[in-house]
């Protein structure tokens, strides 16, 4: 909507005038549908292409996939080239959502939201659009484009007449009429705009011009709507007044709400001030001139109840919020390590808002961009729990619209009030009645009564703090047949007591009232919590615990139920346990306590559990690496054995966040080699569950890793697989970069079968570059070496690929002889994966020969291994391909049904390529919707 630009993370691409940005325009109008190549070349040459045209044509498509910097943004199907792009991505699409928006908002009676929404999208136009390019078809696109930009103008000046913005709209519409005199719908809203701001005389002569205007140019009387309307004025017709509506709120449309909020906290009390000031500030947001974004920052002293507060109060309203409820817990003063980091707090908010993992952008800029995007037109509540600083929230603030943002904190955060208008709201104590309320609500009125003296020093002695009562009520509560009396006495010491209710440092703050619990517990137990307090991750479960501890998993879980009944941890999930943050923090400080040997010894074996089970999973899910020779595992650690594949990924997706900090602690405490090893062995669990990016970032902290063990062959399989995930995240030229280096460094070690797998990997990565003849030369370099090492597994592998290649390069028969070796080789391996990827293969050489029933077969073969597998990814592929081949063959029913199921899969994995698959669709049977079935 003005000159053609392409943007990548905030800078402009350069782009060739002329036929590049003309063939780019031609594909965009297409909208990711493909355009045939003849269609390319009447268009690029006006109807006369010359006789060079065709290889001209492929010239620019090349040219134009280098500019963009992603080969795989234009691909070649049967029916032509097209532009692979999402729906977001497009300025043209974003203002035609959002002008749908308003009108699906004005038709539910909402003239505020539709006015809005339909200022945003006119908001989007930078200019005329394909500004510059001369090509039929962009031409009628961009005629298109004009008059829905018109439409929207339109029934935007319409919902603000209808909200009686008629003041406000006279200068715009002066201005749209000099413009464009001969547009009586413009000069009809002048008239009415006028009128109503009591310039009868105005109006009228807005009107006697029109009429001029149009005897003179054009030989025509007024239309209907402005003779009416210059009547209406003329009689000071009662019709023309502003009508009174209610504006009706309009529910948002699109991925589910995100309902993210914690568990109502029990024994809330007080606060009834601080909850009214809450929700008047919601509602002089919502009352207010415009949505506005408001942002309150709860900030007071630790263990002063702000978390407390803020999920009270949200649980309250989050029916008010029908865009949803966003909540993250910051740990900004979390002493196991550094508060979270604002990018992987907008992944998972992003997650939420239903964005798949490979479409995260990779920085907390674009991150953040696309936050406030997704949230700019809703009515979202976000929770931003345990701040640290100001640089920590800002990225994860939205932009604009009817949001509601709430923040706690220990620090005051001065900059938000400063720079970004947030309401402060400072907690203080409970008053003494809310002190005894709290308490009652633990301890019940009886027990209380019994001794109202000691309840009276409790509560003085915990300075009526929010957590030291709470504390000490669940002490009490666990010890029923103890007096109160008994509590008092230890509080009474003034050391312990300000240990426990120092609420300036949040170790302090808890360290008396931990140790009643820690004492409470039998030794075995209480050496078990300390020793917790060395793991990294935000929670663990039962077999890791126990090589932790160098005990049996028996004995693990009688001790670890045994912390769970004293409130040393929380069993949050089945199995799994983990800490509050001041108790993580305690553990933590004991665990310094204890003698440096020890504490090495229970990390090696906690290092050594990741890496040994993480080795199991990598063989049960048959990846096929080369083995690595692993460090050796102390004798006490045993590591999980998953039974199956299903076993595997759940052990993998439960434990993910745990192994990521692991390899961070491990590189950082001197464990390199674990470090690395982790690292490589989660390979196949990074790359076949699309966390691409991750995988990349992981290995920079791999890679140094292996540089400070001296490893070479660590250096060789970090950089191999952060060539693999550059490359699937089509950042081909650092794909390259770090697999030269690993070919470097298998070249140094003299291991060829390493250097035949790089080529493999970069036979891969030429391909999606379409430096087909390349990628056949690096992937029969490789096929040679695995020959000549007897290395079947490697061959296989490499003839799939060169047939592939051939495939590709429109050698099919050769195709044909290269994968049938392969897939004999993998059958008498037992290789169900690697057979199925082969079948595949087959099925695609065996349909560009036309030779629909064996594609047919040979692709049903794939698709039933797969299921096998339950690799839902690449039997949405296959099913797709499936659909293409009876779709070539003329069976079009069966076509559609094989597209609707890869469709569902697709879509059910939140993956880009459920949006060719919906365009195969839409192309067969224009009436088709996703409603449709």
């Amino acid at each position: 909507m003005g000159p053609v630009e392409v943007v990548d993370h905030g800078l402009l691409l350069p782009l060739r005038p002329g036929k590049q940005v003309a063939l780019l325009s031609v594909l965009l109008c297409a909208a990711g549908a493909p355009v045939s190549a003849d269609r390319l070349l009447d268009a690029l040459w006006n109807g006369r292409p010359p006789r060079t045209a065709t290889e001209n044509l492929r010239g620019y498509v090349h040219q134009l996939r280098r500019a963009l910097g992603d080969a795989g943004r234009i691909v070649r199907r049967a029916a032509g080239y097209a532009l692979v792009v999402h729906p977001l991505e497009l300025d043209a699409a974003r203002f035609e959502a959002t002008a749908d928006r308003g009108r699906v908002a004005l038709s539910a009676g909402d003239p505020e939201s539709a006015a809005r929404l339909w200022r945003q999208a006119l908001d989007l136009w930078r200019g005329t659009p394909f500004e510059d390019v001369d090509v039929g078809v962009v031409r009628e696109e961009a005629a298109r484009l004009e008059e829905r930009r018109q439409a929207v103008l339109d029934a935007r000046i319409e919902a603000d007449l209808a909200l009686g913005r008629h003041h406000d709209l006279i200068a715009e519409l002066t201005t749209l009429v000099a413009r464009y005199p001969l547009r009586e719908r413009l000069r009809e809203h002048l008239v009415l705009a006028l009128y109503r701001a009591g310039r009868q005389g105005e109006a009228l002569a807005v009107g006697r011009d029109g009429r001029r205007l149009l005897a003179e140019e054009l030989g025509l009387e007024p239309g209907p709507g402005l003779r009416r309307l210059e009547q209406a004025v003329l009689a000071g017709d009662p019709a023309l007044d502003l009508p009174v509506t209610a504006p009706v709120a309009v529910e948002d449309v699109g991925h589910p709400a995100p309902r993210q909020l914690p568990a109502h906290t029990p024994h809330f009390v007080g606060r009834t001030a601080e909850l009214d000031r809450l929700t008047g500030l919601l509602d002089a947001g919502r009352d207010g001139p415009g949505p506005t974004a408001v942002i309150s920052a709860i900030n007071g002293t630790a263990g002063i109840g702000k978390t407390s507060l803020a999920v009270h109060w949200a649980r309250r309203v989050a029916d008010r919020f029908r865009g949803g409820q966003l909540y993250v817990n910051l740990r900004g003063f979390d002493p196991s390590g550094l508060p979270v980091d604002p990018g992987e707090a907008l992944a998972g908010f992003l997650d939420a808002l239903g964005v798949s993992p490979e479409r995260v952008p990779a920085t907390t800029e674009g991150r953040s961009a696309l936050y406030r995007g997704l949230v700019a037109d809703r009515e979202v509540l976000v929770l931003l729990d345990n701040a640290h600083d100001v640089e920590q929230v800002l990225p994860l603030l939205p932009g604009s619209g009817g949001s509601f943002t709430v923040i706690t904190s220990r620090n005051a955060l001065v900059g938000l009030t400063t720079r970004h208008g947030a309401r402060p709201l400072t907690l203080d104590v409970l008053d003494r009645g809310e002190a005894e309320t709290l308490l009652v609500s633990h301890l019940g009125r009886d027990r209380l009564d019994a001794e109202p003296e000691a309840v009276r020093d409790l509560i003085g002695y915990c300075a009526r703090l929010p957590l030291a009562l709470a504390i000490v009520a669940a002490r009490a509560t666990a010890r029923p047949a103890f007096p109160l009396r008994v509590l008092v006495e230890e509080l009474r010491d003034e050391r312990r007591r300000l240990d426990a209710l120092d609420a300036g440092d949040p170790t302090t703050n808890v360290r008396a009232v931990f140790s009643w619990s820690h004492r409470q517990v039998g030794e075995q137990a209480a050496r078990l919590f300390v020793l917790l307090g060395l793991h990294p991750g935000v929670d663990i479960g039962v077999p890791a615990v126990a090589d932790l501890a160098g005990v049996s998993r028996e004995r693990a879980s009688v001790l670890l139920t045994e912390l769970t009944r004293a409130h040393l941890l929380d069993e949050h999930a089945p199995g799994r346990l983990t800490f509050h943050d001041l108790l993580r923090a305690y553990a933590a400080d004991r665990a310094e306590e204890l003698p440096e040997d020890q504490r090495r010894q229970a990390v090696r074996r906690l290092f050594d559990h990741y890496v040994h089970t993480a080795d199991r999973v990598d063989r049960v899910l048959a990846s096929g690496h080369e083995p690595v020779a692993l460090v050796e595992p102390d004798p006490a650690v045993r590591p999980e054995q998953p039974v199956d594949q299903a076993a595997a990924w759940s052990w993998y997706e439960t434990e993910h966040p745990v192994l990521l900090a692991v390899i961070d602690r491990a590189a950082e405490t001197g464990f390199e080699h674990h470090a690395w090893q982790l690292y490589h062995l989660l390979w196949t669990c990074f790359e076949r569950r699309g966390r691409w990016q991750e995988w990349e970032e992981a290995g920079r902290t791999a890679l140094l890793a292996a540089s400070d063990a001296g490893d070479r062959d660590g250096q060789g399989r970090v950089h191999h697989a952060r060539g693999w995930a550059c490359a699937l995240l089509a950042r081909y030229e650092d794909a390259h970069s770090h697999l030269r280096r690993a070919l470097g460094v298998y070249e140094q070690l003299g291991d060829p079968v390493q250097q035949a797998r790089v080529r493999y990997a970069v036979a891969w990565t030429l391909e999606h570059q379409d430096r087909v003849p390349e990628a056949l030369r690096h992937a029969e370099q490789a096929l040679e070496v695995f020959r000549a090492h007897d290395h079947p597994e490697g061959v296989a592998r490499s003839l799939n690929m060169a047939g592939w290649l051939s495939a590709k390069g429109g050698d099919h028969e050769r195709a044909l002889d290269h994968c049938g070796r392969a897939l004999d080789i993998y059958l008498d391996l037992g290789d169900q994966r690697g057979a199925a990827h082969t079948w595949d293969s087959l099925a695609f050489a065996y349909h560009h020969l036309g030779r629909h029933s064996e594609a047919i077969d040979c692709y049903s073969k794939a698709i039933g291994l797969y299921r096998d597998l339950r690799d839902k990814f690449y039997e949405a592929g296959t099913l797709a391909r499936l659909g293409d081949t009876h779709h070539a063959a003329g069976d079009q029913e069966t076509a559609r049904a094989l597209w609707r199921q890869a469709l569902a899969m697709f879509d059910d994995l939140h993956h880009p390529e459920a949006e060719q698959v919906r365009a195969n669709l839409t192309a067969t049977n224009p009436s088709w919707s996703d409603a449709t079935w």
